[in-house]
């Protein structure tokens, strides 16, 4: 796949299923998340991989942060949403930003930095035919869902990464005129 295709056509894929990246190809995602911009080589962020039962797991979770966020119990409905989240793919690669106190790499710069990470990652996914969606949500920032995923007080979630195969074509995206986003700085204020 060309370069320039892969970065101006990659669209997220809201459904997905198997096959997931294999181990293979989960090396080659995980190596060019590796070449995110990093000043300093801080490397300031890791990822957990969630598959098969481990996924009904982090459903659980899901459910025990949702019930500690709120004032009256989860009915069954709702419950049972926050349980199929994590099945709405085969593979959920959590990103996590490892933030480091550095003299010259503030925090924003570090979480930036694995942001990058994570969208290296994606792109990785989808030169090799895999397809993902990086989602977010109150889970990102709960703390019993940041505990039991064994995060420290310095780290963030940065995205749950669901990835596998498209489960439909993907649909056209929008493209946007780079003119409508781009000004040239003269020199003075605009």
């Amino acid at each position: 796949m060309n370069a320039m295709n892969l970065l101006v056509g990659r669209s997220s894929a809201p459904q997905l299923t198997e096959p997931a990246p294999d181990a293979g190809s989960l090396e080659q995602m995980f190596a060019a998340a590796l070449r995110a911009p990093d000043h300093a080589r801080l490397t300031p962020w890791r990822f957990l991989t969630i598959a098969g039962d481990a996924r009904h797991a982090l459903g659980e979770l899901f459910v025990r942060a949702a019930e500690a966020r709120s004032d009256t119990p989860l009915d069954a409905a709702a419950r049972e949403k926050l349980l199929a989240q994590p099945l709405r793919a085969p593979l959920l690669v959590v990103v996590i930003a490892s933030l480091r106190d550095h003299p010259k790499v503030p925090a924003e710069e570090q979480l930036l930095s694995a942001g990058c990470a994570a969208h290296a990652l994606l792109l990785a996914a989808e030169a090799q035919g895999f397809a993902g969606i990086w989602r977010t949500g109150p889970n990102a920032t709960d703390p019993v869902v940041k505990a039991g995923l064994g995060l420290t007080a310095d780290e963030h979630i940065v995205s749950f990464m669901y990835l596998g195969t498209r489960a439909r074509p993907a649909k056209p995206s929008p493209q946007h005129p780079p003119e409508r986003f781009v000004q040239t700085w003269r020199g003075e204020p605009a």
